[in-house]
Formats: structure tokens, C-alpha cells, sequence
């Protein structure tokens, strides 16, 4: 990515206008229980970037110049996206209730010690972050996609479209940088192929309860239209360098979620 499409990019970022939706109508649709609980888990994930952040701060993506810069606008439109969700919620009669976060699990711990001494060791690092985030972004934009059509919520589905513009542009900053990097040398291409075979799990993992990540890609991902979709994010990633044949989004439906259930 040159500067011309990063100043593109910053060119474009806002926060959230609240007036383009009509939250007054939220209430006059029924939101179904599982679409309810799908929305709740987004939301988690969207407040959850400024952690995400502080373990980027600890990686050598940070001393990118270019990446510094996108951060920072990342940062500033998912954290709004939270905001708007909460809001949502909140107009159906369910308010997010803050609670003090967790401290971070054993095995978090250890990944995050991992990858601060894998970054420190190896100048290419960031091409990691970069392809996983182009994979987080494109699933968390097929995941609105598919929360839009299932939930059937008119002032829902206005409120995603907003937020899934952000998400594409996201996507597309992450995509270009990995596909760049990845290209540049096959040494990268061996290790974050094998990084993300190894650790990779959908958005929100570790953010929320293992029952909830496998609840939201049932419902999201394992009926055949869900297939479908998850094959579109697949589809898209494997465009990039060394990734022709991953096993994603797919792969990890069919291992997780029975298809008779969505506990």
C-alpha cells in the first residue's frame, strides 16, 4: 500500500454518526433471542480493540510508520462501532452492563509472552499481524453480513451496513500489507502460514467464553447458507501468498459446531 491509499483510507474514517439511524423504530421489530446474544458478543469484541492495541504496542508492528497510522484509526472506529452496538442494546431493552475484565487466562498469557519474543527476534513479524488481521476483519465482516439477513431486524440490519463499510476498508488495508509482505519473501510465507494453521481461531476467541465462539459460528456459519458465506471468507484469504489451500473459517465450523444445535 502506497501513501496516496493510506491518506485514502484516514481520508474516509469518521465516527459513527448516532442520527443515521432511527432508534426510535429499534423497538417496533422483534430481535430473536439468538440474535440478541450473537449481538451481545459483537459487541464485546468491537469494545475489546483498545486491548488488542496494547498487545500490538509490544510487537514491532507499532514502529511502522504506515501501521501506526492505521492503527490509530482502527482503534478510533471500533471503538465506536462498540459504542453504537451498546446503544442498539440498550433501545431493545437489554443495556450492557460493565463489568471489571477478567484477568487473562493461562494459555493468553503465554501466547502473549510468545509473540512479544518472536517479534523481538524477527524483523518481518508484522506480516503476521497484518494476514491475521486481514483474516479477523473479513470474518467479522461476514459475520454482520450474515447476523443482517438471520436476525430480520429492519433497523439492525441499517445499523451493520454502517458498520461493515468501516469493516471493508479495514479489511482491505490488512489484505494489501499481507499480500505485499507475503510476497516479498517465502520465509514469511513458511512461518505465518504455520503460525495461523496452528493458533488461528475465529474473532472474539479468548475476548469471550469458548461456548459463546462455537454458540456464534453455529449460528452464524453452520446451516448451508452460513457454509456458504464462511467459504467466501476462505475464498478471500486465499488470494494471499502461501495461502491457496488454508484451512479457515470453513475448517473450523465443521470441527467446533454440530449441525444439530446451537449450544
Amino acid at each position: 500500500m502506497n501513501e496516496i491509499r493510506l491518506e485514502t483510507l484516514m481520508s474516509r474514517s469518521h465516527v459513527f454518526d448516532p442520527a443515521a439511524v432511527d432508534w426510535d423504530a429499534v423497538g417496533r421489530h422483534p430481535l430473536p433471542p439468538d440474535a440478541l446474544r450473537a449481538l451481545r458478543y459483537m459487541r464485546g469484541v468491537e469494545s475489546h480493540t483498545v486491548v488488542y492495541v496494547r498487545e500490538l504496542l509490544s510487537t514491532r508492528a507499532i514502529d511502522d510508520p504506515e501501521l501506526a497510522c492505521f492503527f490509530a484509526t482502527w482503534l478510533y472506529e471500533e471503538t465506536a462501532h462498540g459504542l453504537a452496538l451498546a446503544r442498539f442494546l440498550a433501545a431493545v431493552g437489554h443495556p450492557v452492563v460493565l463489568r471489571p475484565r477478567a484477568p487473562r487466562r493461562l494459555r493468553e498469557r503465554i501466547e502473549a509472552v510468545g509473540i512479544a519474543a518472536i517479534s523481538a527476534a524477527w524483523r518481518e513479524f508484522p506480516v503476521v499481524h497484518m494476514t491475521w488481521g486481514a483474516i479477523n476483519e473479513v470474518t467479522a465482516l461476514t459475520a454482520y453480513r450474515r447476523l443482517a439477513e438471520v436476525a430480520g431486524h429492519p433497523v439492525l440490519s441499517d445499523l451493520l451496513g454502517h458498520i461493515m463499510r468501516d469493516e471493508s476498508r479495514h479489511f482491505g488495508f490488512y489484505f494489501d500489507q499481507a499480500e505485499r509482505r507475503l510476497a516479498a519473501s517465502a520465509r514469511s510465507r513458511r512461518i505465518t502460514r504455520a503460525l495461523v494453521e496452528r493458533f488461528w481461531d475465529p474473532v472474539g476467541a479468548g475476548v469471550h467464553p469458548e461456548s459463546e465462539t462455537r454458540f456464534l459460528a453455529a449460528y452464524l456459519f453452520a446451516s448451508p447458507e452460513g457454509l456458504a458465506a464462511a467459504r467466501t471468507v476462505d475464498r478471500a484469504i486465499r488470494r494471499l501468498p502461501g495461502f491457496d489451500d488454508a484451512p479457515l473459517l470453513e475448517a473450523w465450523v465443521e470441527r467446533h459446531c454440530p449441525a444439530t444445535g446451537l449450544n
